[in-house]
């Protein structure tokens, strides 16, 4: 018999009616059904009457357990037709509450997920036949359109997505895993904690990488604030970030980015706390910051790293940073150059035939630098000689540093003279003249100043 809770009156929106212990007697009867006939379809269809019933009348604790009950049983009767029907007709019967659709998927998510993580796939036999296989991912499915558009549902529908992409990757289908999973735009759901958001935009990351679509790799790359990396706890996902940004910056050959991921890594603490790991990261930015452009960026970060004490532990780093410093002229090969060619950093494909050539550059760049800074015009003959180059690479690499606005050269071939020095005006002698001068007097006045103030306080 229904009894009603209180007829719609006043401010109340509509009446609610109280099933509760008919809800328990239509559960034992569809139980009986199963069990004593074995007949679940009976069963669920007397369910489904009472559920309407339950829906109808606003009654959603009692709706709550006949959906549950009604999923139940097919799990029960290990019919999973019949539960991927459930699924879909429970979710999507007209007008039909949140909170029963929310009973609907966090019911069934246990049966293929686990609660490791709430993303992984549950395991199946290693005899499983691929029609099982297709089950536990047609239930996937299943649930991750019962969660479309559902904000109550988002952080369930991130998980599914990420265990369904899971399986994708698994069965060799990358491509497909990486759609799937970039369909889903994890850094807008408020319903997801910090931690998670960064782990899933990671492997984002990862299988976007996978298929080799760079440019979105770094699309999604710049979702993930690198403030909140550095934040306590979050070492690891910094690690794993760093890690992928790497591959990235190989595939773009960009030094300067390659050195200061591997510095990123060399700062984390789970790092710091193995030698052999941040040995090796240290010496990978090292290595890479020195086959960098020259820049006040790049200048200030190896000022930084020749200050790390932990730097003295790796005497071919630490040399070649203080080379690279100082204004002197580097010979090449290096002495430690045979070290430094076998590195890892050297080795990692498809880079490793450019690598070695590039730090060769970079060693003559470095070096004209040095002479432009001594010389205001030097013979090129007496240049190569000096950096131990033919005369025509000397050129060439001269002209290239003049192009990108590294240094200011000028060449007058005939004569075989380079000129490190713009000609200056009489008026721009005229101005610094003047304003040296109006520096000297400046300093003459102040000087008067701290006499007359001196001989008063005496």
């Amino acid at each position: 018999m229904t009894t009603r809770a209180g007829a719609a009156s006043g401010g109340q929106l509509e009446d609610k009616a109280n099933l509760l212990a008919e809800t328990e007697v239509k559960l034992k009867e569809a139980q009986t059904l199963v069990t004593s006939s074995n007949n679940l379809s009976s069963a669920l269809s007397l369910l489904l009457a009472h559920e309407k019933k339950c829906r109808i009348g606003n009654d959603t604790p009692s709706l709550v357990k006949i959906v549950e009950g009604s999923l139940q049983l097919c799990k029960d009767c290990n019919d999973d037709e019949a539960l991927i029907s459930t699924l879909k007709t429970l979710s999507t019967r007209r007008s039909q509450k949140s909170k029963a659709i929310t009973a609907v998927v966090h019911k069934a998510i246990p049966w293929v997920l686990q609660d490791l993580d709430g993303f992984t796939p549950l395991p199946l036999d290693p005899n499983s036949s691929s029609t099982q296989k297709n089950i536990r991912e047609s239930i996937i499915v299943t649930l991750r359109d019962i969660t479309d558009g559902k904000l109550f549902l988002e952080a369930e529908r991130a998980r599914l997505t990420r265990a369904l992409a899971i399986l994708k990757e698994e069965d060799g289908n990358v491509a497909e895993a990486a759609n799937i999973l970039q369909e889903v735009h994890v850094e807008t759901y408020g319903s997801l904690s910090k931690r998670e958001k960064v782990k899933f935009i990671l492997e984002q990351i990862r299988l976007t990488l996978a298929k080799k679509d760079h440019i979105r790799a770094a699309i999604v790359a710049n979702k993930i604030n690198q403030k909140v990396l550095a934040e306590k706890g979050m070492e690891q996902e910094k690690v794993t970030y760093f890690t992928l940004m790497l591959e990235y910056h190989q595939f773009e050959q960009d030094a300067f980015k390659l050195a200061k991921d591997y510095h990123q890594i060399y700062s984390t603490t789970t790092i710091q706390e193995n030698d052999n790991k941040w040995k090796d990261a240290l010496t990978s930015s090292v290595t890479f910051l020195v086959l960098s452009p020259y820049s006040i960026e790049q200048q200030d970060m190896m000022n930084r790293i020749n200050l790390d004490p932990k730097l003295n532990k790796i005497p071919e780093c630490k040399e070649t940073v203080k080379l690279f410093l100082k204004k002197e002229i580097i010979k090449h090969p290096l002495p430690f150059q045979t070290t430094l060619d076998t590195l890892s950093s050297f080795q990692q494909p498809p880079s490793s035939p450019t690598w070695p050539k590039i730090f060769h550059t970079r060693v003559i760049q470095h070096n004209i630098r040095v002479a432009s800074s001594y010389y205001s015009r030097i013979k090129g003959v007496r240049l190569a000689q000096l950096l131990n180059l033919a005369p025509k690479l000397l050129e060439q690499e001269v002209s290239k540093m003049v192009s990108d606005g590294s240094v200011y050269a000028k060449i007058d071939r005939p004569k075989d003279i380079i000129r490190f020095k713009a000609f200056k005006s009489p008026e721009d002698i005229l101005s610094d003249w003047g304003s040296d001068i109006k520096s000297l007097l400046h300093l003459v006045d102040s000087t008067t100043h701290l006499i007359h103030k001196e001989n008063m306080t005496q």
